[in-house]
C-alpha cells in the first residue's frame, strides 16, 4: 500500500524536508544529551578522569561491534513493502544482534578483551578494567538496539517522526531517574552504562508501541518486494559500512592511547565526541529523509540546500558552546576543570567543519541507497579508513608536538571529507554514464 502521505506529482520543498528532519533532529539531539548526562555524573565520581576514559574507550569499542545494527532504520526504509520483507528485515536485526552480543561478551569476559584493550589500544590497567566492566553490562544492548532502529523506520516510512522523538525524550528523563537509583548498586563506569542500556530499552519498548499501533503504509518502489536473502545481500553492505565508519573513533583512540598526555586526551575525546554528536549527529538523518522523500534526481539539489543551512547553524552552535558559552557549558553543566576547558576549547572550534561535512556525506549516502547501490557505500568507508591509517602511520613515524585532542580533530575532519569526495566522484561518474 502506498503511503497516503505522499505525493509524486509534486515537486519536493524544503518545508516538506524541513518537517520530516526536525523531529528527528530533536530525537538525535536528546539521544546525544543521554551521553553528555552519563559524562557529567561520571565528572563528579571519585576517580572521574578514569571513569570518563573508561566509558569513552567502552563506548568507542561499543559502536564499532554495534554499529552493523544502527543501519536497521534505514535497512527497514529501503526493504519493508509487504508481510514477506517484514519478515526478512526482522531475521536480519536478529543475526546482527547475536553475532554482536558475542564478540562483545568476548571482549568483556575473556582476556581477549584485556589485549584488544591494553596492546591494541594503548589504554592503561585502570582504564582497561573500567572499560571491560561497561562493556559486559552492555551485552544485550544490540538486541534492543537492533529493534529500535527496525521500529523506527517503520515509523520514519510514514513520516511519523514526531513520535520518534517522543519515545527519545522519554529515554532522557528516564535515564536521570535511572542514575539517580542506580547509585545503589553502582559506581563509576558501571553506572553509566546500566543508565545507557536501561534508558535505550524504554526508548526501544515506547518507539516498538507506537510503531506497532500504526496501519501499515509502504513507501512506494521501483524495486520488487525482497525476501530474507536478498536483504541479508543489500543489508550486509551498509552493516560492515557502518561496522567501519566507526573504526574512525576506534582508531584515533588508539593512537591517542599511545601519546604522553593519553589519559587526559582520551577524556577530552570523549567530552568532544558528546558534542559532535549534540550538534552533527542530527546530519546522519539527512539519508532517511533523502530515501523517504525524493521522487527524482531534481530533488537532490533541494536536499542539498537544506543541508547546507542545517549544517551552517549546527556549526555556530559548536562555536558558541567553544567560546562563549565554555564557562557556563563546558565548566558548570559539564563539571569539568578550567584545565580541560582550556584543552578542549580550540579543537572544538575546528569541530565546527564537522556538521556540513557529515551532512553531505549523509545525503550521498541516501543517494546510494535508494538506487540500491550499496556497495559503493562499503568501498567509500574502506576506502575513508585506509586514508585515516596512512595519516596515522605518517604521525607515528613523524610525531607532531601537539596536544592529542588537536590530532584527535584532524583525523575526523580529514577521514569525513575524504568520503565526501570520493562519493561526489562516484555519483557524478554514475550520472555522465
Amino acid at each position: 500500500m502506498k503511503s497516503a502521505a505522499l505525493d509524486l506529482a509534486q515537486p519536493l520543498t524544503q518545508k516538506e524536508i524541513a518537517l520530516f528532519f526536525f523531529p528527528m533532529l530533536l530525537n538525535v539531539q536528546m539521544m546525544s544529551i543521554s551521553h553528555s548526562v552519563i559524562n557529567a555524573f561520571l565528572a563528579r565520581e571519585a576517580e572521574a578522569i578514569t571513569a570518563l576514559a573508561g566509558f569513552s574507550v567502552a563506548m568507542v569499542i561499543h559502536l564499532l561491534l554495534a554499529s552493523p545494527s544502527y543501519q536497521n532504520h534505514t535497512i527497514t526504509i529501503a526493504m519493508v513493502r509487504g508481510r514477506k520483507s517484514y519478515r526478512g528485515t526482522v531475521i536480519f536485526v536478529i543475526v546482527v544482534a547475536f553475532w554482536v552480543s558475542l564478540l562483545l561478551a568476548l571482549l568483556a569476559f575473556t582476556e581477549v578483551g584485556d589485549f584488544v584493550l591494553r596492546s591494541g589500544l594503548g589504554t592503561t590497567g585502570a582504564v582497561a578494567t573500567q572499560a571491560k566492566e561497561a562493556l559486559g553490562l552492555c551485552v544485550f544492548l544490540p538486541f534492543i538496539t537492533g529493534f529500535r532502529g527496525f521500529f523506527q523506520g517503520l515509523l520514519m516510512q510514514q513520516r511519523h517522526t514526531a513520535l520518534v522523538s517522543t519515545a527519545t525524550g522519554v529515554r532522557v528523563g528516564a535515564l536521570f531517574l535511572l542514575l539517580v537509583v542506580g547509585r545503589r548498586w553502582f559506581s563509576g563506569v558501571a553506572l553509566g552504562a546500566f543508565g545507557l542500556v536501561g534508558c535505550v530499552a524504554v526508548e526501544t519498548l515506547l518507539v516498538g508501541f507506537f510503531a506497532l499501533r500504526q496501519p501499515p503504509q509502504y513507501l512506494p518502489s521501483s524495486h520488487p518486494e525482497r525476501g530474507t536473502t536478498e536483504i541479508l545481500r543489500f543489508g550486509f553492505p551498509l552493516a560492515y559500512a557502518s561496522c567501519l565508519q566507526q573504526t574512525i573513533p576506534i582508531l584515533i583512540s588508539a593512537l591517542l592511547g599511545r601519546l604522553p598526555d593519553a589519559t587526559v586526551a582520551l577524556a577530552a575525546y570523549g567530552v568532544l565526541r558528546g558534542f559532535l554528536f549534540l550538534l552533527a549527529g542530527p546530519m546522519r538523518n539527512l539519508q532517511q529523509a533523502y530515501q523517504t522523500l525524493v521522487r527524482g534526481p531534481q530533488d537532490f539539489g533541494v536536499v542539498m540546500r537544506f543541508c547546507r543551512r542545517v549544517g551552517s547553524a549546527l556549526a555556530v552552535g559548536i562555536l558558541l558552546i567553544a567560546f562563549p558559552l565554555r564557562g557556563p557549558v563546558l565548566g558548570t553543566l559539564m563539571g569539568l576543570d578550567p584545565a580541560m576547558c582550556d584543552y578542549i576549547a580550540l579543537p572544538l572550534t575546528a569541530s565546527a567543519l564537522y556538521p556540513l561535512l557529515y551532512g553531505f556525506s549523509n545525503v550521498l549516502r541516501g543517494y546510494f541507497t535508494e538506487l540500491h547501490r550499496t556497495a559503493e557505500l562499503g568501498r567509500s568507508t574502506i576506502y575513508k579508513v585506509l586514508f585515516l591509517l596512512c595519516i596515522w602511520a605518517l604521525l607515528l613515524v613523524i610525531p607532531l608536538p601537539v596536544p592529542g585532542i588537536v590530532l584527535a580533530v584532524f583525523l575526523l575532519l580529514a577521514s569525513e571529507a575524504g568520503e565526501a569526495f570520493y562519493l561526489v566522484f562516484r555519483r557524478r561518474y554514475l550520472l555522465a554514464h
